[in-house]
């Protein structure tokens, strides 16, 4: 190649086309539609983990009176998801009880107020909660050390471990002490 020829190609304004419109089209119409089976997928697994767990009698709500009862401790933070007990993976989604959210926990003699506004709220009677301890990890959740608070109760024959995380994670253990000094209560009276 001659010197002329290589200043004429450098002299050209025009260069080739680099952008292939149709490919590059088909590839994101491609990429949304897999996002969009994904995400379908997804959804059917939750409706289908939600079909297994039918057999689930409903948490029960607050029971007349409940507001007059002394409040032994308050909570506000985060309801991360409840599992069946001692199995940290296998999350519960029948009656709204994996869907996570805000919380405001409310303990009493009577048992734990559970409410979540926007999802369903519930309530766990005394003589059903089994304990409660710090845990680092839940549902997929994982914290540092002691940073979720988990309730065991049971919901009809069934055990069940609730996470919480408080706004502020210094209150953990003294619901850890109240809950399981509730239990031991409540045990030593149904007996």
């Amino acid at each position: 190649m001659t010197t002329q020829t290589l200043y004429q190609l450098a002299a050209e304004q025009k260069s080739a086309e680099v952008t292939d419109w149709s490919a590059r089209i088909s590839w994101v119409i491609g990429l949304v539609v897999l996002v969009v089976f994904v995400y379908w997928l997804m959804r059917q697994g939750w409706k289908w983990r939600g079909n297994l767990q039918s057999d689930l009698p409903a948490p029960a709500t607050v029971p007349d009176g409940y507001a007059d009862g002394e409040k032994l401790l308050t909570l506000s933070g985060r309801y991360h998801a409840s599992t069946t007990a001692g199995q940290w993976l296998d999350r519960i989604v029948a009656h709204g009880l994996g869907t996570r959210s805000r919380v405001e926990l409310t303990l009493t003699a009577d048992g734990l107020d559970v409410v979540r506004p926007g999802a369903a709220d519930f309530f766990v009677p005394a003589a059903d909660l089994r304990g409660a301890r710090t845990e680092r990890a839940l549902a997929g959740k994982v914290l540092p050390e002691g940073g979720l608070l988990v309730i065991t109760w049971a919901l009809g024959d069934q055990l069940i471990d609730s996470g919480f995380r408080s706004d502020h994670s210094a209150e953990h253990p003294a619901w850890v002490d109240a809950v399981n000094h509730l239990t031991s209560t409540t045990e030593g009276i149904a007996r």
